[in-house]
């Protein structure tokens, strides 16, 4: 029977009809099945501070179109969602917001009620997180959510720092950090960013002790670190130093005596004065100085809240801004001030405060990176190794690099952060007698003893009970919690329930991981999918992680998506009004679109650039968003539409809260839409052409050549589609599945099919064909484009449900479920290929031609076609397709054709066909017609030149007009060229 389907397809309606249905299902649970290979990803966990965001959108839809396709593939496919506690950048988030409302500080609220507001903020926007995902459609175990301070994650975060405390990989050291005054923690350097920030550079001087009128000068961007100076450096060969190297200078300031050193590593002859102060607390430069010349000692200056303490002297309790300025004019009156200039200073910033960095000396908890001399692994060497040895595969291949470059370093990693939001470092500060210490060691409890600090540092895999030691004893527990990449470490591992036993889950909806019985079936995981800007934060962690717990690799492959820039290649953001939320694609558009625009979007370059619009909420009207709509520059704008004012996009508070706020799209995502629908109304057409429809298995002799064609073309798609998959190749696949569903499958074979479909001898076949490869095409599109796919599958299904190629056959009840089409290598057939390619450019050139002279649709013209015989048979063998495609009348083809008079002519490598003008358009009406449209591009083109040629013109317009003027220009040039082409011709048949 035939069926119609709604005239256009309703992606809101489809997203609430397939997630309920799917979820209902169950299709995307995952239990071990030994009948069945397993195929995991974890998710890389986002931060709980608040909604997924375009990069989110792109990173989740990949991973979703992997484990669709390798479910489809036969595989048990498991895809582990879960989100991180995120500690620096959640606490800082909920700290602003309490201050904001109630103008408290978490010291006002303690710990312990920080932490539940916390725990509180948590459970709102994880389950907000969780939702987007299952809105994006994607196929998430949900049973299985993971959260990286959960009672699972918790233990292994436990365990993990238990083994490499015993083992001497954890240690605690004082060591220079990079500070964030602010937030008053510890953070890494990837957590950093260094800016060109405008600022001074003073110059000062030093007396030399016993050298009267004698003065050592050098420059400085900090002067307040004057206080912390321990040695003033000089090259050992700069010959204006050489005779006061060994000497003494007093800094003017505190009157401290600091020797003058020599050292070729931090002094620079040729740069300023060739003189360096040396402050080794406060600088990175100087640290690396003062562990050549530990002699001259460090002293820091700073608290943690960026003041100077008591080592500031008379500066002490000042802030360290305020400092400056003071300590800049005491040594102007001191007599010791040399000078100043102005300077762009790389500066750099903490990641999640946005306020610069001091580097400070501070007590901090490390892991050991580098080779040890006890024979035991140095982890960084594990990882390099994982990768040198292709246990570990990065796609695209470049990626690896950087990673194997960090990892080269060595640098011992800083795991302690100065927070309350986190896992809190198992780590007691013990005082009391060694025998009751050594009495409570044993498996689960080791100490090591301080000698610098007279103290036991006690790790326990549980809380210690402060009564164990015995009376008299002084126990308190590290106040620091751990790094967040501490427990994102373990992530491949820790959700799967590592180290075991199963721990009961406290909801009914979820299932308690159990390490003993999924480590074997499915770690290590498949793929991990990721940015490149956390290869070294994560990736490298990830892999020394796994490699110390459990002895193997945490994953086999590594593929690294672009990231998302917006039309001015700035990095998309909330923050600067220029990112797009996916929720608002989703509305727009439709969630099929989106996932088709995201995959389009992950090429193999590094970034691709998404221009964003603002939607007018009152017209609808689309808005570029300009660069001064960013950063809050712009809080309102007036649609040029319908004069409307309106909020652009972004987080911003508007100056009129009643001012209605805009969506943000973008063009990118049009194209995804309009490939849905278009394949919505192939189906549409389709299932009113099925009355009668028969199963039946397609015998390959039998098949008409543009039966063998499609099928050929299928096959080669499909095989070329997985191949692409295999290799993390998503913007092909897009565009392999656009055109041959759009150009090939509708454009051409449903167009050769609608003749057929008429004759009641040939409609049965070319059914069967029409069924089987839409039933492939569905399946081929699921992994992208789930909900249009399930929509016209379970359309088909009422229609045809036996159907499937090559052979027919009960279709499964959802596509999701569907088998991954494998369709018969030798159904691909080159030869026919080649025919029905020099059928459509021949097509497709009459087509042109028909459209530059104008010609009415339904005239029917002759063509004639100068080429081999070889190309004339090929030709002649798909000749009865181009009458309803091209609207021919008589075709010759040979060696011999010759060109009629006054004849239009399409030029191929393979073939010259012309087409007979005469009689069919009025020759001098159309050149009259040709010279007055030239003569509009002209003038046109002439306005648009003068407009680039005015500097003031190109300097003040917005960018985006100026590049709409280039475009424009670009345009009616080639215009223009094809207008006397076609000129030239008509008047040179006119003669």
């Amino acid at each position: 029977m035939a069926m119609e389907l709604p005239k256009a397809y309703d992606p809101k309606l489809a997203q609430q009809q397939w997630l309920r249905f799917w979820e209902e299902r169950g299709y995307f649970h995952s239990d071990p099945d030994p009948q069945r290979p397993a195929f995991t990803i974890v998710i890389p966990p986002p931060n709980v501070t608040g909604a997924l965001h375009m990069g989110h959108a792109l990173n989740n839809t990949l991973q979703d179109v992997l484990i669709r396709w390798r479910r489809m593939q036969g595989y048990n496919a498991l895809w582990i969602p879960g989100t991180d506690h995120a500690g620096i950048a959640t606490q800082s988030v909920v700290e602003r917001l309490i201050y904001q409302q109630e103008k408290k500080t978490r010291h006002d609220l303690g710990r312990e009620a920080l932490v539940q507001r916390i725990w509180a903020w948590k459970d709102k926007y994880e389950a907000r997180i969780l939702a987007q995902l299952q809105q994006m459609g994607a196929s998430c175990d949900y049973r299985r959510t993971r959260f990286t301070l959960d009672p699972v994650c918790a233990r292994a975060v436990r365990e993990t720092f238990f083994r490499m405390f015993r083992d001497g990989y954890i240690y605690r050291g004082k060591r220079l950090v990079n500070w964030d005054t602010q937030l008053q923690t510890s953070v890494a350097d990837d957590e950093t960013y260094t800016e060109e920030t405008p600022g001074f550079f003073w110059t000062f001087k030093y007396p030399v002790e016993g050298m009267p009128d004698t003065y050592i000068r050098f420059s400085t961007t900090r002067p307040e670190t004057m206080l912390g100076d321990t040695a003033v450096c000089v090259h050992p060969a700069d010959p204006r130093y050489q005779h006061l190297i060994g000497k003494t200078a007093i800094i003017p300031l505190n009157g401290r005596r600091i020797p003058i050193i020599a050292d070729a590593i931090l002094a620079d002859p040729k740069l300023g004065t060739g003189c360096v102060k040396v402050t080794p607390a406060h600088d990175p430069n100087d640290y690396a100085c003062w562990q050549r010349h530990p002699e001259i000692g460090m002293i820091n200056i700073l608290n943690p809240d960026g003041t100077l303490n008591e080592n500031g002297g008379e500066f002490a309790g000042m802030d360290r801004y305020a400092a400056r300025e003071a300590v800049i004019r005491k040594m102007q009156e001191l007599g010791f001030y040399e000078g100043c200039e102005e300077r762009l200073i790389p500066l750099k910033y903490s990641d999640r405060s946005k306020t610069p960095i001091e580097p400070y000396l501070s007590d901090q908890w490390f892991i050991r990176m580098g080779d040890r001399d006890d024979g035991k692994p140095g982890l960084a060497q594990l990882a390099i190794d994982a990768v040198t040895s292709g246990k570990v595969r990065f796609f695209p291949e470049r990626y690896k690099e950087g990673y194997l470059s960090w990892l080269a370093e060595k640098r011992d990693w800083c795991i302690s952060r100065q927070l309350w939001w986190g896992h809190r470092i198992p780590v007691w500060y013990v005082r009391g007698p060694e025998d009751a210490i050594r009495a409570a060691e044993g498996p689960d409890l080791v100490a090591h003893y301080d000698a610098e600090r007279e103290e036991w540092l006690v790790c326990s895999r549980q809380d210690i009970d402060t009564s164990m030691f015995g009376p008299g004893v002084s126990i308190r527990q590290d106040e620091d919690v751990l790094d967040t990449w501490f427990s994102s470490a373990l992530w491949p591992h820790s959700t799967l329930g590592w180290p075991g036993p199963a721990l009961p889950e406290d909801r009914p909806d979820r299932v308690a991981p159990d390490w003993q019985q999924l480590r074997p079936y499915y770690y290590p995981t498949s793929v991990l999918v990721t940015s490149r800007d956390i290869i070294t934060l994560w990736v490298a962690r990830m892999v020394l992680a796994s490699l110390y717990n459990v002895g193997e690799v945490p994953f086999h492959h590594v593929y690294i998506h672009p990231k998302v820039l917006d039309g001015f290649g700035e990095t998309m953001s909330k923050t600067k009004g220029n990112g797009v939320d996916p929720l608002d694609v989703i509305d727009i558009y439709g969630v099929d679109a989106l996932r088709y625009g995201m995959v389009h979007l992950a090429t193999e370059t590094q970034d691709s650039r998404m221009p964003v619009v603002n939607i007018c909420p009152h017209c609808q009207a689309q808005i570029p968003v300009r660069q001064e709509h960013m950063y809050m520059r712009t809080r309102k704008i007036t649609c040029p539409q319908c004069k409307k004012p309106f909020r652009p996009g972004g987080p911003w508070p508007s100056d009129d809260p009643e001012l209605p706020t805009a969506k943000q799209g973008s063009d990118r995502f049009e194209v995804g839409r309009n490939f849905a629908n278009k394949l919505w109304n192939a189906t549409r057409f389709l299932l009113l052409n099925l009355e009668g429809y028969s199963p039946a298995l397609l015998t390959w002799s039998d098949l008409p050549t543009e039966d063998r064609w499609i099928l050929s073309r299928l096959s080669r798609t499909a095989q070329d589609v997985t191949a692409a998959l295999e290799a993390y190749r998503f913007s092909e696949v897009s565009r392999l599945l656009y055109d041959f569903i759009w150009s090939e499958f509708c454009d051409w074979y449903i167009e050769l099919s609608k003749g057929r479909l008429k004759e009641e001898a040939s409609r049965p076949l070319v059914q069967r064909v029409l069924v089987g490869v839409l039933d492939a095409i569905l399946r081929l599109v699921q992994p992208i484009m789930p909900f249009v796919a399930e929509s016209l599958w379970q359309a088909l299904g009422q229609v045809a449900p036996h159907r499937g190629l090559p052979a027919p056959s009960p279709a499964e009840e959802s596509v999701v479920i569907a088998r991954w089409p494998l369709l018969p290598p030798q159904w691909i057939d080159p030869q026919v290929e080649q025919r029905f390619a020099l059928l459509q450019d021949l097509v497709r050139g009459i087509r042109e031609l028909r459209g530059r002279y104008q010609m009415d649709e339904r005239t029917k013209i002759d063509v004639f076609v100068k080429c081999s015989e070889q190309t004339a048979e090929d030709l002649q063998s798909v000749a009865s397709f181009l009458a309803p495609l091209a609207g021919i009348g008589q075709l010759q083809a040979g060696a011999a054709t010759q060109k009629p008079s006054l004849a239009g002519s399409i030029v191929h490598p393979q073939f010259e066909a012309y087409v007979p003008l005469a009689g069919l358009i009025d020759l001098a009406a159309e050149v009259r017609r040709l010279e007055k449209q030239l003569a509009e591009k002209r003038k046109a083109c002439e306005t648009v030149q003068s407009k680039l040629a005015n500097d003031k013109f190109v300097q003040n317009a917005p960018p985006e007009i100026v590049q709409q003027q280039r475009e424009l220009l670009h345009d009616l040039t080639r215009q223009i060229a094809a207008l006397e082409e076609n000129l030239r011709e008509l008047q040179a048949a006119g003669k």
